[in-house]
């Protein structure tokens, strides 16, 4: 029987993909993309941010699709002066949109 679908068996995964330390570091350096984007200072250090948005697996996104974000914007445990995205993720995107928008290669790259 011919696979119409193009798919895998049942029950077979993908293979995760590599980790990419140079990518991260690189975007670890950069400014908060969501202070520039919107005209913000950015108060706390950069922290990479593998996106989220329309995810819909556990899965982790690949290295190189992570953006920078400020400590405020992503996780907000010490800038709560800002909306971030792990503590309020709809409130987040209703703002600020898909976190994948900002990514470079961008999730779409990474979806079948």
């Amino acid at each position: 029987m011919a696979n119409l679908a193009n798919k895998p068996p049942l029950g077979l995964k993908k293979p995760k993909a590599k980790k990419n330390r140079k990518s991260l570091a690189h975007i670890g350096k950069q400014n908060c993309i969501i202070c520039e984007t919107y005209d913000m200072q950015q108060t706390s250090p950069t922290q990479v941010h593998h996106v989220i948005n329309d995810r819909y697996s556990t899965r982790k996104t690949p290295d190189e699709c992570a953006i920078p974000l400020c400590e405020g914007h992503h996780q907000g445990m010490f800038d709560t002066s800002k909306i971030a995205i792990h503590r309020e993720p709809l409130v987040w995107r209703k703002k600020y949109g898909a976190d994948y928008n900002y990514s470079e290669k961008g999730l779409n790259d990474d979806k079948d």
